[in-house]
């Protein structure tokens, strides 16, 4: 028993969490920012995908992980992209569209990997973006282990859930947004264009999603794998939900998830008798039981999942 308690909470264990909630937390904001616009983003898996395929093709021509993490972006936006006309401008459900998007991205990826690299299973190993030390966290006991060396892109996950809170709750922009979702007409009538907000919202939902990805192919392994989002873009959509469309709530809630998932592959090597597959089961199935309660007690954005005409 004093085993099982020791490696639940063992720093290596909090360290691997951190090192999982990336690709979630970047995905999480990301369905905030479109949910908060009123758009139900159930593509975050495909953009996640797709994001994780692009960074390897990028660094696997040029040598250069870097350029592999801004093509991701661009494929988790061009995605997105796609997501949005469907959805905005056609009136399209999102829910069948978003599931339409990952499927579409999980055969175009697997397709293009056979005609690339001639394998359906995974790509030639490219130059991945290692990891950094920051000096001044490796100088204090306990939090040099857990973020003193760690792959560029979780020290940017940090950044960039402050920037997207900033960005959402303390500046104009935000107001517009949160505004749309909530109440279109009114944005409407105050002047506000809601199609050109939700089209941002949608496509920086996108790109945030790639980069989610891009840590997936470069940050934590340097290769891409088939259906290499292992359905993480759902797992976001989850932690968006329970974090109450907040960016840190989505921080909050997905490393929740992904502490589970890494207490999940410390118990599979504790021989405890149980089957590794029902182990496995354990971060989906407290996705779906935190998912369960959150919607009974969240209240969404007013308009999610409605289709606004503008009188203009």
């Amino acid at each position: 028993m004093n085993e099982i308690i020791t490696s639940i909470f063992s720093l290596n264990t909090t360290a691997a969490a951190i090192r999982m909630t990336t690709p979630l937390a970047l995905a999480a904001m990301g369905g905030t920012f479109s949910e908060r616009s009123g758009i139900v983003n159930i593509g975050l898996e495909g953009m996640i995908l797709s994001g994780a395929f692009a960074g390897v093709l990028g660094s696997f021509y040029t040598g250069n992980p870097w350029i592999g993490v801004l093509l991701a972006a661009v494929a988790g936006g061009l995605m997105a992209a796609l997501f949005a006309i469907f959805t905005i401008k056609y009136k399209a459900n999102h829910v069948v569209t978003g599931v339409g998007l990952n499927i579409l991205a999980l055969g175009a990826t697997t397709w293009l990997m056979q005609v690339l690299w001639g394998s359906r299973g995974s790509s030639p190993t490219v130059k991945g973006l290692g990891e950094i030390s920051l000096p001044l966290l490796k100088d204090i006991p306990v939090i040099d282990r857990l973020l003193g060396s760690q792959s560029p892109l979780v020290y940017l996950m940090f950044i960039l859930v402050v920037a997207g809170w900033i960005l959402l709750f303390k500046t104009p922009l935000g107001l517009r947004i949160r505004m749309t979702g909530e109440h279109p007409e009114a944005a409407d009538t105050l002047g506000i264009d809601t199609k050109k907000i939700q089209y941002f919202s949608v496509i920086l939902s996108g790109a945030l999603s790639g980069l989610g990805g891009a840590y997936l192919s470069l940050g934590q392994l340097n290769w891409f794998s088939m259906n290499m989002s292992a359905g993480r873009g759902y797992m976001a959509l989850a932690a968006n939900t329970f974090g109450q469309w907040n960016p840190l709530g989505g921080l909050g809630a997905s490393f929740l998830f992904s502490f589970t998932d890494a207490v999940q592959m410390r118990l599979q090597g504790l021989n405890l008798g149980i089957a590794n597959e029902i182990i496995q089961m354990l971060p989906y199935l407290l996705t779906v039981i935190v998912l369960a309660g959150a919607v009974v007690r969240s209240r969404p954005p007013q308009a999610l999942g409605e289709h606004y005409e503008s009188g203009k």
